[in-house]
Formats: structure tokens, C-alpha cells, sequence
């Protein structure tokens, strides 16, 4: 694929939908971290009915804090593998409340170093909350980079690599929500919706309907 088709896919994205952005309910920086670990393997509204009645009870790294793994669980327990993530936000509230006055850092090594934040997580971060233009490569991302020819890789890493060097700067705040809207409603896994998509003519997938 050709940086001028690039450029006409995301001009046209774009024109679509002029100010996307996460569809995990939040109000805070604190609250999207909470979320976005919870949103792994895990769908965005499955996760904002979990979070709508905790973030109720508890939405700051102290108060999710004191309700220990067993008491955040109950909140969580229709996500998949909450075990594992309830350990992981209490250990994070922790050290949120400890080594960062509370506050959800700005920075990858700090906020990789948090249990449960991987590079994905903190890309998302670092895009949504501080408006850094880095690319979050989730399955759906993944998926299209490679299906439509605009940045294929045979891991996560290497399609974000790819992305990076090939999105055009303009686009690239919000290349990541741009695209995950789009193969979350279009350019979905199994059928893709060719005839609703706004970049058929551009898209180099061979088995376009």
C-alpha cells in the first residue's frame, strides 16, 4: 500500500467520525487504567457495566485499595479472568497510592512497571488520557493492519512498529480509535460489511464482497 492511499483511508476516517475516541466509560485518568485492564480479553461494554457500579463505590487508587481482591472481585466477577485482574488493580491502587501521590503517571517505564500494564494497556494511556500520538495494537487492529494492507506484521509488535512509520503524523493521535471503531463495526472478523465500509475502493483485502 502506497502512502497516498494511506493518507485518502485516514482523510476519510476521519471525515467520518472527526473526534473519536474510547467507548470505556470514564471520568478520570484513574478510572480509563482501571477499565482498560479490566478490557483485556474482555468486551468494552461488558467492562462498563462491571465498572458503572464500582467506580460508584470506589474510583480512586485508595478506595479500591481498601476493598481488598475479594471485595473488588464482586464488582468484576462477570469479566473474564477477574481473579488475576483483581490481583493485579489492588497491587496498582497500591502502588499508585505509595510511589505517585495517586496519580496515573505519564510516562511507559512507569506505567509498564504497574501490575497488570502491558504494553497495550499503557499505549492506550498514553494516547487517550495525555494525547501522545502512539498506536495501542489490540485484535482488532491487528486484524485490519493486515487484511487491508496498511501495515501487516506477524506480531503485535510489529504491526505498532509498522503503523508508527507509516501513519501520516496528523493521524496518528487518532489512528488507534479510528481503527478499532472500525473493526469493531465494519471491518468486523468474520463477515467484514463491505458495502457499509467508507474505504472499500482503497483496502487491498482480496476476499472483499
Amino acid at each position: 500500500m502506497n502512502a497516498e492511499r494511506r493518507q485518502q483511508i485516514f482523510e476519510r476516517l476521519r471525515a467520518q467520525n472527526p473526534h473519536p475516541t474510547t467507548e470505556l466509560n470514564h471520568v478520570s485518568t484513574f478510572e480509563l487504567l482501571i477499565a482498560v485492564i479490566l478490557s483485556a480479553q474482555a468486551t468494552d461494554k461488558g467492562v462498563n457495566l462491571a465498572t458503572t457500579k464500582l467506580f460508584q463505590a470506589a474510583n480512586t487508587p485508595q478506595a479500591i485499595a481498601a476493598l481488598g481482591i475479594e471485595g473488588l472481585e464482586r464488582y468484576i466477577q462477570t469479566i473474564g479472568l477477574y481473579h488475576a485482574k483483581a490481583k493485579n488493580i489492588i497491587a496498582t491502587c497500591e502502588i499508585l497510592a505509595r510511589q505517585y501521590n495517586s496519580q496515573v503517571p505519564d510516562n511507559r517505564a512507569a506505567l509498564e512497571s504497574l501490575p497488570g500494564v502491558g504494553r497495550k494497556t499503557a499505549n492506550v494511556i498514553l494516547n487517550t488520557a495525555f494525547g501522545q500520538p502512539v498506536i495501542a495494537v489490540d485484535t482488532h487492529i491487528f486484524r485490519i493492519s493486515n487484511r487491508i494492507g496498511l501495515a501487516p506484521g506477524k506480531t503485535v509488535q510489529e504491526v505498532e512498529g509498522k503503523l508508527m512509520k507509516v501513519v501520516p503524523d496528523e493521524f496518528k493521535l487518532d489512528a488507534h480509535h479510528w481503527l478499532i471503531l472500525h473493526g469493531r463495526y465494519t471491518c468486523v472478523a468474520r463477515k467484514p460489511k463491505c458495502g457499509e465500509c467508507v474505504i472499500h475502493d482503497l483496502c487491498e483485502f482480496k476476499g472483499k464482497a
